[in-house]
């Protein structure tokens, strides 16, 4: 039988069970979660991000966004009285990479959409201070400048392999929907589909 003493004094042996009871219990918490509905089944309403909100939330992550806004209500009744409905897994089905975050410099955003305006959005990133005069975001003026995504049928495609599910008549009209658009019609267009599909209260 193998002591404790002789465990700790084995460098190999000590590195070998380490990565062994890692990765048993890794497997007993992850892969329940595939099997568990709950986490792999969209909510009710939940449709894949249309082209011009996919271009949009690629620009709400190269312009690194993420980093001071989380995306995730979580279960706390002063998060709930402020944002609304906790997250549930089944509303992230389609994002991919996840986008919860953890610092709020600003608010939470998984809730903004439909909250206010198309213009509140464009005067608020042009210069919050218009719009929200104790704001410490900076302005982003240079999203006023047509949007160039040449990949999007090919992110489309790819994103299908993982289950979302577009159809070859949305990824062929993805160029002409992003026609004429400005990388601010789309970063817009992505704030204002974050939680609408929310669960009732």
């Amino acid at each position: 039988m193998i002591t404790h003493e002789k465990i700790e004094k084995n460098l190999g042996l000590l590195i070998v069970l380490t990565i062994l009871i890692v990765s048993v219990g890794g497997l007993v918490q992850i892969v329940p979660l595939f099997f568990q509905t709950s986490t792999t089944t969209p909510v009710a309403t939940l449709k894949p991000y249309t082209a011009l909100q996919l271009s949009g939330r690629d620009i709400y992550i190269r312009e690194g966004c993420v980093g001071c806004h989380s995306q995730m209500v979580r279960p706390f009744r002063a998060e709930t009285e402020r944002y609304g409905h906790y997250s549930v897994a089944g509303e992230y089905t389609y994002d991919r990479p996840f986008l919860w975050g953890s610092k709020r410099t600003g608010p939470d955003l998984h809730r903004v959409g439909g909250r206010y305006s198309d213009a509140w959005h464009y005067a608020h990133l042009m210069n919050p201070r218009d719009v929200v005069p104790e704001s410490n975001m900076p302005a982003y003026p240079w999203l006023d400048r047509p949007l160039k995504d040449a990949a999007i049928q090919k992110k489309m495609r790819t994103l299908n392999i993982v289950g979302h599910g577009y159809t070859e008549e949305e990824i062929a009209n993805a160029p002409a929907e992003l026609e004429d658009k400005t990388e601010m019609d789309a970063i817009i267009a992505y704030l204002q589909v974050l939680g609408t599909h929310a669960p009732r209260n």
